[in-house]
């Protein structure tokens, strides 16, 4: 996990739009996503989970809204995680944080948090 997007909250679902999600910029900026990037919704509501990319709303709008089929899966009020993930190799994982954004139900930013990849990796007994 590179980055989330923590219990957001879908503020529209739109099956006519061609396709993505739709997130207010200065969530996409304090995630660090980038517009086009690929990602993970996960629906705490409902159970679904799917693969969308992001596409950048209105700043300061507090929008989450899903595009295209994807919007089959989400409705106005359900709460989801929107997730980034990053391939890394050893070295690199040594001193890597992923980054965790906490909204509240208005989906702005209560606070962030950096969990450090080298606190959830032990390794597994041997037998």
């Amino acid at each position: 996990m590179r980055a989330k997007i923590h219990r957001a909250t879908v503020t529209r679902a739109d099956v006519d739009y061609v396709g993505s999600i739709t997130l207010d910029p200065l969530l996409m900026k304090a995630a660090g996503l980038l517009p086009l990037e690929q990602v993970d919704v996960l629906n705490c509501t409902n159970g679904a989970r799917l693969t969308t990319y992001c596409i950048a709303g209105r700043p300061g709008s507090g929008e989450v809204g899903v595009n295209g089929a994807a919007a089959l899966l989400c409705a106005p009020g359900d709460i989801v995680l929107v997730v980034a993930f990053a391939q890394l190799d050893e070295r690199e994982i040594a001193g890597f944080s992923g980054l965790t954004v906490v909204v509240d139900g208005r989906n702005r930013v209560k606070k962030t948090l950096r969990i450090r990849a080298s606190h959830t990796t032990k390794a597994a007994p041997r037998r």
